[in-house]
């Protein structure tokens, strides 16, 4: 199958210029079999595509539209998130978890995760983070690596991919797609049927064959605005950060919520 697992939408994220509907759209012209939605911190444009267009568009039935999403971490830049079908946490719509706990709340629960644009942009990209760079060996608790985005440098797309073959970890793609010209540029093959989100899960914690490749995305901001992107940067992490202060209680209460989630599972 072949799907473009890193999109944005207009309903999940502040800076998506385009809607659920026209990414798919754009990506069954282009010869996809689905998506992953992975808005920041957001799963509203999933429950939006449940509410309003799964059942209501048979148009889409041979396409499949997966929940997943990209987790502002307060530590590590932005990781791409998958549970299992059916797995509703609340705490994952809370931006600011340090990077050690968001692995071990998304492993108790079955689900995986792995770094997005991993040698990207400074803040935001876990090899160029602090927490990166001081535990290099942070990278073998994930479950996979984008290793192609439709967004990114070639050397930083390579610098990734030399990283999921040195720690032996599946390579996904994505388009990164915020605006309708980049859905579709990056892509991500499983050589697997993948009928939901649990599917995805055993097939990236298989052997199931999954590489990933596509076309580079032109019109950028960082290509539009050159070193002005630097400061750009800087005030998204800073945004982040407040953010993260800000729902620093209602962060504490979901995790105190969760854990009573994962100590009932384990004493069923």
């Amino acid at each position: 199958m072949k799907l473009d697992m890193h999109c944005h939408t207009k309903e999940g994220s502040l800076d998506g210029k385009i809607t659920l509907y026209e990414t798919i759209l754009a990506l069954r012209e282009k010869g996809y079999q689905g998506m992953l939605i992975t808005d920041h911190n957001s799963y509203k444009a999933y429950r939006h595509y449940k509410k309003n267009i799964q059942d209501t568009d048979k148009d889409f039935h041979d396409f499949i539209v997966l929940k997943g999403i990209e987790y502002d971490t307060i530590d590590a830049g932005h990781i791409i998130v998958i549970m299992p079908t059916g797995v509703k946490l609340p705490i994952l719509e809370l931006r600011g978890l340090p990077v050690g706990l968001l692995i071990d709340i998304v492993h108790h629960f079955g689900g995986v995760l792995g770094p997005a644009h991993p040698c990207g942009e400074k803040y935001l990209s876990l090899m160029n983070t602090r927490r990166g760079k001081k535990s290099r060996d942070l990278i073998s608790r994930f479950d996979f690596i984008e290793t192609y985005n439709a967004c990114e440098e070639p050397e930083s797309n390579r610098a990734a991919s030399e990283l999921a073959k040195r720690f032996h970890k599946p390579e996904i793609g994505g388009s990164d797609s915020h605006k309708g010209l980049c859905a579709g540029m990056g892509y991500t093959l499983i050589d697997a049927e993948i009928k939901n989100e649990t599917d995805l899960i055993h097939a990236l914690r298989s052997d199931t064959a999954i590489s990933s490749g596509g076309e580079r995305y032109m019109f950028t901001t960082k290509q539009k605005i050159g070193r002005i992107n630097d400061v750009l940067v800087y005030s998204f992490w800073v945004y982040n950060k407040f953010l993260a202060l800000y729902k620093g209680h209602k962060r504490k209460v979901q995790l105190h919520l969760t854990e009573r989630s994962y100590m009932h599972q384990k004493g069923a």
